[in-house]
């Protein structure tokens, strides 16, 4: 029986039932992204400690975090966890965080890993992160919040009498309780069938761009996959980076498992913008074009989003390009065509029909 809840007035004690209802709701979300961040915490700080084991007791180098890193992303491409400077984070995490007591029973263990690592980053002695650990579970510190308290250095401001750690459950509607059920390091540790699914379609689609933009035979050649741009101590993640030879430029392609999301275009600027600024030699390369690949189709939110979009970006990079030069580089359409083949190819678990926005 369907209920008609569009006119019906709502029973004595409706509104109490349904806010203590969605109250529950979040707070059994809450416990269950705290218990998974307990766990990669633990697991991170394990990685450190077993690193510094290694290098102290075996002779192990500096260059092993960069091997770690390259071995962990080949077989957990889709956790961004695995990056160098992530490693170089989990080691020092070992390292100003001794196995005085177990990490899950003090206040660090109740923090997102971003909390972590500005507190790592930011403070030079454990009684200062132990401190400020201790306040951010306290009072439910966004990391914006925690940096900003540093900054302007809390501690001097109200002395630093110690804080004493509550294991209670804080408010799930504080500022850290959102960040921490968004916190994307927990969510790509728990890895649940069809994300693994998706990642699997992910790289099959871009072995084919990949293998398709060599075939096309417009001097195209192959700079990286995932490659690995720094900007600010923070690091992204172009899916495949090409370069033309001839006209000396660089060619970004992003590929999105999914619809277009306005986002998309966002996304695409700022990585062609990164290697203009962090890659490309002004002097020698022409400017960096990109090109984006949906595999479904969103058409009035693409309208939207072009219509929203400065015009460098909304008609494409490519825009400012002679016809020559236009044609000397792969057409989206032709890569769209590989998408829909590979699509159909994988069955009805992937989608349907493809979107392709030349930016």
């Amino acid at each position: 029986m369907t209920i008609d809840t569009s006119s019906s007035p709502a029973p004595n004690g409706y509104g109490e039932f349904i806010a203590d209802l969605k109250r529950r709701v979040r707070t059994t979300q809450y416990r269950a992204v705290r218990a998974a961040n307990a766990e990669v915490l633990r697991l991170y700080w394990s990685v450190g400690r077993d690193i510094l084991d290694r290098q102290r007791n075996e002779g192990w180098g500096a260059k092993i975090v960069d091997q770690i890193s390259a071995d962990m992303r080949r077989e957990f491409p889709g956790q961004r966890g695995w990056s160098r400077s992530n490693i170089k984070n989990m080691r020092r995490f070992a390292e100003v965080w001794p196995a005085s007591e177990p990490i899950g029973q003090q206040a660090v263990g109740q923090l997102p890993w971003g909390h972590v690592v500005t507190l790592i980053e930011r403070l030079g002695t454990a009684d200062e992160r132990e401190w400020y650990a201790a306040k951010a579970v306290q009072n439910g510190w966004s990391r914006a919040s925690l940096e900003f308290e540093i900054k302007t250095d809390l501690r001097k401001r109200l002395g630093s009498a110690p804080s004493n750690f509550a294991t209670t459950l804080d408010a799930v509607d504080s500022d850290l309780a959102q960040q921490a059920v968004k916190d994307s390091y927990v969510f790509e540790h728990l890895d649940p069938d069809e994300h693994v699914a998706e990642r699997d379609r992910e790289r099959v689609l871009i072995d084919r761009i990949q293998d398709t933009l060599l075939e096309l035979g417009r001097d195209m050649a192959f700079v990286g996959r995932q490659y690995r741009i720094e900007v600010g101590g923070d690091e992204f993640f172009v899916d495949l980076l090409f370069f033309h030879v001839t006209q000396l430029r660089y060619v970004v392609v992003e590929l999105k498992v999914g619809k277009f999301q306005p986002a998309h275009m966002g996304q695409i600027g700022t990585y062609v913008a990164m290697v203009d600024g962090e890659v490309r030699d002004p002097d020698l390369h022409a400017k960096t074009v990109g090109i984006l690949l949906c595999t479904e189709r969103n058409d009035a939110t693409l309208d939207y989003a072009l219509a929203g979009t400065a015009s460098p970006v909304a008609v494409a990079l490519y825009e400012g390009l002679t016809p020559a030069e236009r044609a000397a580089l792969p057409s989206p359409g032709e890569l769209e065509a590989v998408i829909e083949e590979e699509i159909q190819a994988q069955g009805p678990a992937a989608a349907p029909a493809p979107d392709q926005v030349p930016v």
